[in-house]
């Protein structure tokens, strides 16, 4: 594994005063190891940046400007929530004989698997490992190689063989899979729906109604009457304007 130099300043200031370090540009940290007291440093935000924004596992060498120099790995980075600027970073101290825990990135090598080619998707399911070792063995990173990966196919943590380092993912994780293509479950989709359109209308039985007869079917009287018979008004129609009154009768004498 490659080392990376880090240089840092003892940082006084700590508690809700470390923002003075980060409105000078600075971004405080702290380092602490086993049996060892904590140091409170601080270091400029581009100087960090490699360690922060990278796809590969380092070891730092950790030296202040007391003269000291110190062996260690980042094990933690806060950000902002608005700007995702690095306001806080943790570095863990190493000891030769010890073993730690620390979490490694999964990079995928081969380039386009056979999976793909046959028209799958590849799925990178696992991004970081997480393992446990002697600071020696630590490595940059975990290459998979999916040049072979099929369809349906995938590879587990079981699968991984990493010299000197105890993978401590569960065996029947899947780090990598290539799912089948979805246009055949589309294709189904469509056709039922196509089927549905053209299923006939339900037709509701009897005679369709002419224009101008009641869609209902009218009912017969208790005594037989027929169907289509319309009840007797209850009123007379009145008398027609132009008729003449009926002549009086004489009386006789």
């Amino acid at each position: 594994m490659s080392e990376i130099v880090l240089q840092a300043e003892i940082r006084d200031l700590t508690g809700k005063r470390a923002k003075h370090s980060r409105l000078a540009g600075m971004v405080p940290g702290v380092f602490y190891a086993r049996e060892e007291k904590n140091v409170n440093i601080q270091v400029p935000k581009p100087v960090l940046d490699p360690l922060v924004f990278t796809s590969e596992t380092h070891v730092i060498d950790l030296r202040l400007k007391d003269g000291t120099s110190r062996k260690c790995i980042l094990r933690d980075v806060q950000f902002d929530p608005v700007t995702d600027r690095p306001v806080h970073f943790d570095l863990q101290g190493l000891k030769e004989d010890e073993k730690l825990t620390i979490e490694v990135p999964v990079v995928l090598t081969g380039g386009i698997p056979q999976g793909v080619r046959d028209g799958g998707m590849v799925q990178h399911i696992l991004h970081r490992l997480k393992i446990s070792c002697l600071p020696k063995d630590i490595p940059e990173k975990v290459e998979v190689n999916i040049t072979e990966l099929a369809i349906n196919h995938s590879v587990h943590v079981r699968d991984l063989n990493i010299p000197n380092v105890t993978l401590l993912d569960h065996a029947d994780n899947a780090v990598v899979s290539v799912l089948p293509p979805t246009v055949a479950k589309e294709a189904e989709v469509v056709a039922v729906a196509e089927e549905a359109v053209k299923e006939p209308e339900v037709v509701g039985k009897g005679k369709k109604p002419e224009e101008g007869e009641s869609a209902e079917p009218a009912k017969g009287d208790a005594k037989g009457a027929p169907k289509d018979a319309k009840p007797a008004s209850k009123d007379p129609k009145p008398a027609s304007k132009d008729a003449k009154p009926a002549p009086k009768e004489e009386k006789k004498k």
